[in-house]
């Protein structure tokens, strides 16, 4: 059995920090810290580091990636709907709790998307608040809004 590595690669936001095992993925987060790309990435993320790639590149719009994410059965329910969000679409956290059945978990499943340890492909980036405003991101609302504004389909025009 493998034990989790970890690889680094530079993006337009940030240098994200993947780290998995031959079980899948288990996070990536961007980090505020300029640290160059990994020299050799191994096996286990390479794929992840070549869809993230493309991602960034705008020719990418879905993941298919092995993903391992750690948190409660709550959380991991939370982060699954997630991955149904369609690219360039946003939701609410109203709209996001009554998707997985309840109205009244808004809180529960604000706290839960705040936690999700896969940023991007997990996109709880597209979760907005009821207003229409951005509302909390882990890594900084500039990130949210320039990960809304790279799958916009009209890019000339901003969101926010």
């Amino acid at each position: 059995m493998e034990s989790k590595q970890t690889t680094y690669y530079k993006t337009p936001i940030g240098t994200a920090k993947i780290e998995g095992d031959e079980y899948g993925i288990q996070s990536i987060t961007v980090l505020d810290e300029k640290i160059e790309t990994s020299a050799i990435i191994p096996e286990a993320l390479q794929k992840c580091v070549t869809q993230l790639e493309e991602y960034f590149n705008g020719t990418r719009t879905e993941f298919n990636l092995k993903l391992n994410p750690q948190g409660t059965d709550f959380q991991k329910r939370v982060w699954n709907e997630l991955l149904n969000m369609p690219f360039g679409k946003t939701r609410n956290y109203l709209e996001q709790s009554k998707k997985l059945g309840d109205a009244k978990a808004i809180r529960a499943v604000a706290s839960a998307n705040g936690k999700n340890p896969i940023w991007i492909v997990i996109p709880c980036h597209r979760i907005i608040g009821s207003d229409g405003s951005l509302t909390g991101y882990a890594g900084g609302l500039w990130r949210k809004k320039w990960l809304l504004a790279h799958e916009s389909p009209s890019p000339q025009q901003s969101l926010f």
